[in-house]
C-alpha cells in the first residue's frame, strides 16, 4: 500500500463506500482524522498511522481482500443505496456477510441490471461520467413520442438549468424505446421525458458498459463470470 493516499480513496479501497459517497460523508462534517473532523477533499492520510472514522465507524483496508462483484436485477420499490431506514433496499435482496455498494442509481419506481462491488477504483472509473461508458435501458412512455420529440432527446435537453449529453435513441414499439446514455443524473431519463410532456410508465436497464442483464431474473443476483470480470476491467483500463 503507498504511505500516503487521498482520503475519499482510502474510504472507498476500503469497501465502506463509493468515493462519491465519501465525498459527501466529508461535506457532511462525518469523517475524522486523528479526532478531527475533516473539511477538505483533498487531504491525504497515511494508512498505516492515521486514524480515520466515518459515521463514529473506523475505516481499516483489509490486505489482499476478496474482491466482489455481483449483478442484481432489481424489482421496482427496492431503494438503491445501502442503507434508507424505513425502506426495502438492494442489499435486501442479497445474502452475503461482505460489505458491497453499487454502481450508479436507480430510482425506486426502475427496474433491471444494478452492479455491486468492493472494488473502490472500478466502482469510481464505472460511476464517473468524464469515462464515457454507455447504460443502456428499455423505455415505456405513456404516449408515442414524435420524431421532433427523439431528436430533441437525442441532441440533449435541459434538466434544471443542465443540458445534458447527447444520447442515442431508437424506437422498439409503439411506445417503447432503447436509450443509451453516458451519464446519468438523478431520474434522468424520466425528467428529459417530462420537458416532452411525456410520462414514463416503465424502465428497465438493460446494460452497463459490457455487462448485460441477460435473462437472470427479476429479483435474483450472481456473481459475475470471469470473463465478465475481465472484461469490466479492461474497459475501465482504457
Amino acid at each position: 500500500m503507498k504511505k500516503e493516499i487521498r482520503i475519499q480513496k482510502f474510504i472507498a479501497d476500503s469497501g465502506y463506500c463509493s468515493r462519491r459517497k465519501a465525498e459527501s460523508f466529508i461535506t457532511l462534517g462525518k469523517v475524522f482524522v486523528n479526532g478531527k473532523k475533516l473539511d477538505e477533499f483533498g487531504l491525504k492520510i497515511n494508512p498505516e498511522k492515521d486514524r480515520v472514522e466515518v459515521n463514529g465507524k473506523r475505516i481499516i483496508i483489509k490486505q489482499k481482500s476478496e474482491k466482489i462483484y455481483i449483478i442484481l436485477n432489481k424489482p421496482p420499490g427496492y431503494i438503491s443505496s445501502c442503507n434508507h431506514k424505513g425502506r426495502k433496499i438492494i442489499l435486501d435482496l442479497i445474502n452475503i456477510k461482505e460489505r458491497i455498494y453499487p454502481v450508479g442509481r436507480l430510482d425506486s419506481d426502475s427496474r433491471g441490471l444494478i452492479l455491486l462491488t468492493n472494488d473502490g477504483p472500478l466502482h469510481n472509473i464505472l460511476s464517473h461520467p468524464s469515462f464515457d461508458h454507455e447504460k443502456e435501458y428499455i423505455v415505456e412512455t405513456n404516449s408515442p413520442l414524435t420524431k421532433a420529440n427523439i431528436k430533441n432527446f437525442s441532441s440533449g435537453l435541459f434538466i434544471e438549468g443542465v443540458k445534458t449529453r447527447k444520447a442515442i435513441i431508437k424506437k422498439a414499439g409503439e411506445k417503447e424505446y432503447r436509450i443509451i446514455l453516458k451519464e446519468g443524473r438523478n431520474r434522468q431519463i424520466r425528467k428529459m421525458m417530462e420537458t416532452l410532456n411525456k410520462k414514463v410508465i416503465d424502465l428497465k436497464r438493460i446494460r452497463i458498459a459490457s455487462l448485460t442483464l441477460g435473462n437472470l431474473k427479476e429479483g435474483k443476483w450472481r456473481y459475475l463470470t470471469q470473463n465478465e470480470v475481465k472484461s469490466l476491467k479492461k474497459i475501465t483500463k482504457k
